[in-house]
């Protein structure tokens, strides 16, 4: 990255995630920025601003974390949960497709227990003791579905992207780190909200010595120093291309190459055809069971907060 490239010409400004390397420090990464996007997926929920805050929390990172799916297929979960905190569950996916990545999320909490933690809440004060699960489904070539991943750690640290560099740290043993921040606009303006993750390239997979083993990394200090120098304005600015914000923190390196850029949609699935094919599995009694006093089973989606009506008579025997 000799020169600064230029404004949205390759990383874009918002909806869009972007992917990096600095060859000479062994670091990887990614930016992402997203705006409408989240206003699309919080409009479908009421949610007080805290909810919505910690929602678009978990929409960056599971856009800066699913963006790294190879071959463009394939869908990241990312799942908060607890059983006494004032959110019980957070759910965030990403959806590979060679056209970009999809993106939806939802909230269940307890409005009384998140009232008891005043306007802005710690990640404690919304999830108590709980646990953050990354849950990876690859897809072969054709959609035919792989082997499922899933990694799970304790819901710790300041935020979200802070239990994510646990995350990293213990089930994978590479340093990272994450900053995610969000900004909502005065007088009814949309919410942005964007991120970095930069991570110290594992070593040593073949005859060498592993990265955890070592007491030191001073490439990689290096590069932390400069990430950790990343103002909030930076990542939540609209008008700055995400290359610009790689170009500010990196442009003193030898070397930073960009990587393709991935658009970001939302991207709920629901699909009625699917709904009906799952209801018909059930048998004609159950499906009575299910059914209003008008004939149909009332499907409601958590992500979009739709409901879809299945008329009985619709559904095969």
């Amino acid at each position: 990255m000799g020169e600064q490239a230029g404004n949205d010409i390759i990383g874009g400004a918002i909806d869009r995630a972007l992917g990096f390397t600095i060859p000479s420090r062994d670091v990887r990464g990614r930016v992402a920025r997203l705006g409408p996007v989240i206003d699309e997926i919080l409009s479908a929920h009421a949610y007080p601003p805290a909810i919505e805050k910690v929602l678009a929390e978990a929409l960056v990172l599971a856009a800066l974390l699913g963006s790294t799916l190879k071959d463009d297929v394939g869908q990241l979960t990312l799942q908060a949960q607890t059983e006494a905190g004032a959110v019980s569950l957070l759910v965030a996916d990403y959806k590979a497709s060679p056209a970009g990545g999809a993106l939806r999320g939802y909230v269940q909490f307890d409005a009384d227990k998140l009232a008891e933690q005043g306007s802005d809440p710690t990640l404690f004060g919304l999830f108590g003791k709980g646990y953050l699960a990354i849950t990876i489904d690859p897809e072969a070539p054709g959609g035919a579905p792989m082997q499922r991943y899933q990694g799970i750690v304790p819901l710790e640290g300041a935020s979200l992207g802070k239990a994510a560099e646990h995350y990293f740290l213990q089930s994978e043993q590479i340093p990272s780190f994450v900053q995610i921040d969000v900004r909502r606009g005065g007088s009814g303006a949309g919410c942005v909200a964007g991120g970095m993750l930069i991570q110290h390239l594992p070593e040593g997979e073949v005859g060498r010595e592993r990265l955890h083993a070592r007491l030191d990394h001073p490439e990689w200090e290096h590069a932390l120093a400069l990430a950790q120098t990343l103002a909030p304005a930076e990542l939540t600015d609209p008008d700055l291309g995400l290359d610009a914000v790689i170009w500010r923190l990196f442009h003193e390196e030898p070397e930073v190459r960009v990587l393709g850029s991935v658009a970001l949609s939302r991207g709920c699935r629901c699909d009625v055809a699917h709904i009906r094919e799952v209801l018909a599995r059930f048998p004609a009694g159950e499906r009575g069971e299910m059914a209003d006093a008008q004939g149909n089973i009332n499907v409601d989606c958590a992500f979009c907060s739709r409901v879809f009506p299945i008329a009985l008579g619709s559904l095969s025997n």
